[in-house]
């Protein structure tokens, strides 16, 4: 078979620091995606979310091919009517921001954000929630939780304290004079993809404004559409100091970006620099994704279809099935065992998805997905649930 070739040869190279799934893709098409056997797989990993319209939107291949022909690099030492054009659309998606930084990843854009926040408060501090994930990069890794990722590179940047996620008793204690930020998720994904509560969200917000912190809002995974809003902190009412984008937003290509409010400002030269952020090949690639998400309404289409995927999920009958929960097309599963089983049995039968957390299947489907394919998805997952599975040690 094909992929047993493409396996063997990346085992030989590959570094080793990916757990995979022994599947080969090779072909991407709006909601499927194909290995190199001929197998078809409804994709509800999406890259980690990265998919936001699906594999090759027309749209998007249309813009990557168009500025691929008129120039692809332009560093930020010079201007760009495509960087322009797309730093005007993101101000657009959140009018209390004033300013962009541009990026290539979500672990670059919370740098990025812990960066400018020490810089303009002065002060050394941040506070993140217990089970939130930002990065893996020396900075956004001290801001993550989850201590087997932690762990193996301490000690990290000094300065960081972590608080449950929801309770807001604990964060006001927290939250002092030396506090830079406060970086919170609205769902927190990587972390089981717990659903933020308002109050505690509002409140961190108007402690922030109090002691002269920045509310720092990581919308890597949660942005454009993903939770029903184009931005998460809609829902809320929220106005972060900084907000942190990336996934979705360069339509598969690299791209992420800072946006930042009036208590940030515009900030003084050569204190922050990118040299792929920015780029006009990824610049014109988000803008078409931007233009499609706002066009064809898809943030209404996703809350729309995450309501109904909620319900049908609910109406599972497993006793495996501890608790389902999300918003919009963010959706995870928690179940009474362990979830990556679950997970492969769920490739086996033609859907990809993602854990989150040791117990939890996540579910991050393309905005453009259609009813019948999540009927499809829920009806794999309950086949997978009903039959027995191999277990598995600890993650």
């Amino acid at each position: 078979m094909d992929s047993e070739r493409w396996i063997r040869l990346e085992e030989r190279y590959t570094c080793g620091v990916y757990t995979k799934h022994p599947v080969v893709l090779v072909r991407g098409a709006g909601t499927r995606v194909w290995d190199a056997d001929g197998r078809e797989y409804v994709d509800c990993a999406t890259g980690h979310g990265v998919a936001l319209l699906g594999h090759g939107h027309p749209r998007v291949l249309e813009a990557i091919r168009e500025q691929s022909e008129r120039l692809m690099t332009c560093s930020e030492a010079f201007y760009n009517d495509r960087r322009a054009e797309l730093e005007a659309e993101l101000i657009s998606l959140a009018p209390w921001a004033r300013r962009v930084f541009l990026c290539n990843s979500g672990a670059e854009a919370v740098e990025a954000a812990i960066k400018f926040a020490r810089l303009v408060t002065g002060r050394p501090g941040v506070v993140a929630a217990r089970n939130g994930f930002h990065g893996r990069t020396m900075g956004a890794l001290s801001a993550t939780w989850r201590p087997e990722y932690r762990r193996p590179f301490e000690p990290l940047v000094p300065g960081f304290v972590h608080v449950p996620y929801n309770r807001p008793e604990p964060l006001e204690e927290a939250i002092g004079p030396q506090t830079a930020a406060v970086i919170l998720e609205v769902v927190q994904g990587e972390g089981g993809v717990h659903v933020g509560d308002g109050t505690f969200l509002r409140r961190a917000q108007d402690l922030c404004r109090q002691r002269g912190a920045l509310l720092i809002v990581d919308e890597i995974q949660t942005g454009l559409g993903r939770t029903g809003r184009m931005l998460a902190c809609e829902h809320y009412g929220l106005e972060p100091d900084i907000v942190c984008l990336a996934k979705g937003l360069g339509g598969g290509l690299p791209m992420g970006a800072v946006l930042l409010g009036e208590r940030v400002g515009q900030l003084p030269p050569a204190v922050h620099g990118s040299t792929f952020g920015g780029n006009p090949l990824a610049c014109a690639a988000a803008l078409a994704v931007l233009r499609t998400l706002r066009e064809e309404r898809l943030p209404e289409q996703a809350a729309e279809l995450g309501d109904f995927f909620l319900e049908r999920l609910k109406g599972l009958r497993s006793p495996l099935v501890r608790e389902v929960r999300g918003l919009g097309l963010m959706v995870g599963v928690e179940l009474r065992r362990r979830a990556r089983p679950y997970i492969r049995a769920l490739v086996q039968r033609g859907v990809l998805a993602l854990p989150a957390g040791p117990l939890v299947v996540r579910f991050l489907p393309p905005l453009t997905i259609a009813r019948e394919d999540l009927e499809f998805v829920v009806r794999r997952l309950e086949e997978a649930l009903a039959e027995p599975v191999e277990e598995e040690g600890a993650d």
